[in-house]
């Protein structure tokens, strides 16, 4: 059985993003709803605009990467983001089409998670120049759990061809 818990308080490394309406007052909204409901932002990236990955027929994303440093338990955690996410009016229509905001938990320390509701470090991160690279700016030698190489290393080694561009 997999430890769901882990030793208070942590860090969260988050992305946020998203690719309608005002995408830069989305993010500034999302990080305030998170600093009020989760914890104390510790670090944030640029903002960054990239192509969207995956269903590409859409409007371009804005991402932040953010450290998040937290009292919540990570299930509990992702349960409040997905909260946010409504409060900001997030509407799940189509998988990874278009979204007012995404909030995603990339990784939590050493912690590795297999549930519905969580998987870390989030399953796709290391094929995500999009992810990454905001990560790697507030966080490059955090080390994955899994791959054991740090995210500096993980973007050297992405294959994505997204252009991910610093706004």
């Amino acid at each position: 059985m997999m430890n769901k818990t882990i030793k208070l308080p942590y860090n969260a490394y988050l992305l946020i993003g998203g690719n309608l309406g005002n995408r830069e007052e989305n993010l500034i909204n999302a990080k305030n709803l998170i600093e009020k409901y989760c914890g104390k932002i510790k670090a944030t990236s640029s903002i960054y605009e990239t192509a969207a990955w995956g269903v590409t027929n859409q409007p371009d994303f804005y991402n932040q990467a953010l450290v998040l440093e937290t009292n919540i338990q990570p299930i509990d955690l992702m349960k409040m983001l997905l909260n946010i996410e409504n409060i900001l009016g997030r509407v799940r229509i189509k998988k990874m089409g278009p979204r007012i905001i995404d909030i995603d938990i990339l990784l939590i320390e050493n912690f590795i998670c297999n549930e519905e509701i969580l998987q870390l470090p989030h399953p796709a991160l290391i094929f995500r120049k999009f992810a990454l690279t905001p990560l790697a700016e507030i966080a490059p030698n955090i080390i994955h759990p899994v791959e054991k190489k740090t995210i500096s290393q993980l973007l050297q080694a992405c294959n994505d061809t997204l252009n991910v561009q610093k706004i």
